[in-house]
């Protein structure tokens, strides 16, 4: 590596945006008191409310630190910025820890799980229990906190040689922490892509199994009776989809910036809504696989789900009666008023968000570079994911709500996890400021 890469790869200290800061902090405490008075007065749509924020941004979350990862896997040098705008996602790692906790302790189970308030159904005992859930979903955070932690850690370290003596406050405290024992430049470079090196192939293997199973527990099971071998990887893919669209809508936002301005090229705004047009197309693979496999099958215990979830529109019957066949692919009857049923309109908003947007706008090269187009499709994916969320726990327990996801109790503690997700992003970004390696441009 050349001295001019250890050169350019400092921080680059500064401060925190106002009044930006100050709007994240009053969403996450107007979040915090609407979940507070919530929890005495609506708690069953509290804590479905809760459940799903939480799962969106924690997938989020760690998708950040894994797209660091598979940058690291593959030797990537075209993301340059891009990639610590992924590590400042994974600040809220930790947090997603805690919540957990927090969630846990304070018996959220009796109103998500039906098999914690009246038991599991016969054959699912040894699974579906309080503390087999707690353990196994509580270690897989705390291993999959240690591994990011340590990961930013290593990838962070070298780019703080400066900042020790240069910054002020906490930023300065971190900073002599994460640097002690520093042995120069070159050396630092060169020890931290070797522990990266080391690191990402457990962090994404621990995220691809460990995360599975926690969506499993966390979300499936909500719907006992129901189960999908592709369902875990179906979420967590959602997961790397919100993480690149995240990633794509702050470069934008981030383009004219001091320090990051210029490494934020047309020639990475390309790349970056690349992986958004792919990556959007296999969200949808993923969904279809597993739907034309319970659509073709046609078991009760699995049509049940979409049912409850798509509506009439897009499930057969049983039998080979007239009103059935109309239903079917062939001879097909679209209605509208169908998708009044059940979530209907959320599952089609959902599709159109992070599909049919995503392909349509992106199929060419000047959107993907075009930073207006860009980030406003960023933002619909953004949208659409956070709709998908709600739309895999919501039906669970209400089964004809509609828009029941859709309230101001409910936006208001969306806006206080989307407060918290982004002051923690603000706080890590400035704390650990870097640029990005100068080869990659």
């Amino acid at each position: 590596m050349s001295s001019s890469t250890v050169d350019v790869e400092k921080a680059t200290l500064r401060a925190l945006p106002q009044p930006l800061t100050a709007i994240c902090s009053i969403a996450a405490v107007a979040g915090a008191a609407a979940f507070a008075y919530g929890i005495s007065a609506e708690p069953t749509i509290t804590w479905l409310s809760f459940q799903s924020n939480f799962v969106f941004f924690a997938t989020l979350g760690q998708a950040g630190v894994i797209l660091s990862c598979i940058f690291t896997l593959v030797n990537a040098r075209w993301p340059g910025p891009l990639r610590r705008i992924a590590e400042g996602f994974g600040a809220w790692v930790p947090a997603t820890l805690v919540l957990f906790c927090i969630s846990w302790a304070a018996g959220s189970g009796e109103f998500l799980f039906e098999w914690q308030r009246e038991g599991a159904v016969h054959g699912k005992e040894p699974w579906l229990n309080p503390t087999r859930l707690w353990w196994t979903d509580f270690g897989i955070l705390v291993m999959m906190t240690i591994l990011s932690i340590a990961f930013l850690r290593a990838s962070v370290r070298p780019t703080l040689g400066n900042a020790a003596s240069t910054a002020t406050g906490f930023a300065r405290m971190m900073a002599e922490r994460l640097t002690a024992g520093w042995r120069g430049d070159a050396e630092e470079v060169e020890a931290a892509e070797a522990r990266k090196r080391a690191l990402a192939p457990i962090t994404t293997l621990l995220f691809a199994f460990g995360y599975s199973v926690l969506m499993f527990d966390q979300v499936m099971s909500m719907e006992q009776t129901w189960y999908s071998n592709l369902f875990g990887a179906y979420v967590i893919w959602g997961g790397i989809l919100s993480a690149i669209a995240g990633m794509a809508l702050v470069s934008v936002l981030l383009r004219n910036s001091p320090g990051l301005g210029e490494h934020m090229t047309e020639k990475r705004l390309h790349d970056i809504g690349k992986l958004l047009f792919a990556f959007s197309i296999f969200w949808m693979y993923l969904f279809f696989s597993q739907y034309l496999v319970v659509w073709f099958g046609n078991l009760p215990e699995e049509t049940v789900y979409f049912l409850d979830r798509l509506g009439p529109q897009f499930v057969v019957d049983k039998g080979f009666s007239e009103a059935a066949w109309s239903r079917a692919w062939i001879g097909w009857d679209f209605e509208l008023a169908r998708l009044g049923e059940a979530y209907g309109w959320t599952s089609m908003a959902v599709w159109a968000c992070c599909w049919i947007v995503p392909f349509w706008v992106l199929l060419g090269q000047y959107p993907k570079k075009n930073p207006y187009i860009l980030g406003t499709v960023a933002t619909i994916v953004l949208i659409g994911l956070w709709l998908e969320r709600n739309l895999l726990v919501w039906p669970s327990v209400i089964k004809e709500g509609g828009f029941v996801w859709f309230g101001s109790l409910q936006l208001l503690i969306a806006l206080g996890f989307l407060g918290a997700f982004s002051l923690v992003f603000l706080l890590y970004t400035r704390v650990f400021p870097s640029l990005a390696l100068p080869e990659s441009d």
